[in-house]
């Protein structure tokens, strides 16, 4: 009986490309470890200055993030004492608004109990050109109102007045003054310049002669 030839002992084997170390997986990866570890501490050292470096990694890693949490904590602060701020301003805001609106409305019903009248001097009070010339529009109609319930007659306000009289109408003047600011707003339209004093003046005409017949 033949004894068997060791691998290691084997010339065929050792000769051939299957018995080259370079094929070997444990040895390539024993070699490649070994040259990494090697370029590592030539780079930073070994040993007590590898854990230095670490440490010294992880705590700038820990300071850059206490950081961030720091300067978060401290906007959120900031910001929350900003929203609070503007809630209390709001808040006041609120309160004065509904204070005025109160008391414009005790106002209101001090000034005529007429519902139409009051919403028509809402109006007059506005900050806005518009809303004066809508409210002599809206003082106008009434005054058609108030003649078509004394009796006089046409299809508009200037045949109603056409029609009247200063024995019948005494404020028939301020009537027509009043109507004819009316007329330039309806027919020049926005190029028809009304200042807000101007406005009030012709309020004032229709309401003498509402109170004059205890129309408001």
């Amino acid at each position: 009986m033949a004894t068997p030839i060791p691998v290691n002992q084997n010339p065929i084997l050792e000769d051939s490309v299957l018995g080259s170390k370079w094929l070997n997986p444990d040895y390539l990866f024993n070699q490649g470890y070994t040259f990494f570890q090697n370029l590592f501490e030539s780079i930073v050292g070994s040993g007590s200055q590898i854990t230095a470096v670490y440490h010294t990694i992880l705590f700038i890693v820990g300071l850059f993030f206490l950081t961030i949490i720091s300067y978060s904590m401290i906007r959120t602060l900031e910001i929350r004492k900003k929203e609070k701020k503007h809630l209390e301003h709001e808040i006041a805001e609120y309160a004065h608004h509904q204070a005025e609106r109160e008391k414009n409305m005790r106002q209101n019903d001090a000034v005529s109990k007429n519902p139409r009248w009051v919403k028509t001097l809402s109006h007059i009070f506005s900050q806005h050109q518009s809303d004066w010339k809508l409210a002599v529009i809206e003082a106008d109609s009434m005054l058609e109102g108030l003649m078509h319930t004394l009796g006089f007659t046409g299809e508009t306000l200037g045949d109603k007045l056409k029609s009247a009289t200063q024995d019948n109408f005494k404020p028939l003047t301020s009537a027509w003054e009043a109507h004819n600011i009316r007329n330039k707003i309806a027919h020049e339209g926005a190029s028809f310049e009304l200042s807000q004093r101007e406005a009030k003046r012709v309020i004032a005409l229709y309401e003498g002669i509402f109170r004059e017949f205890g129309y408001i």
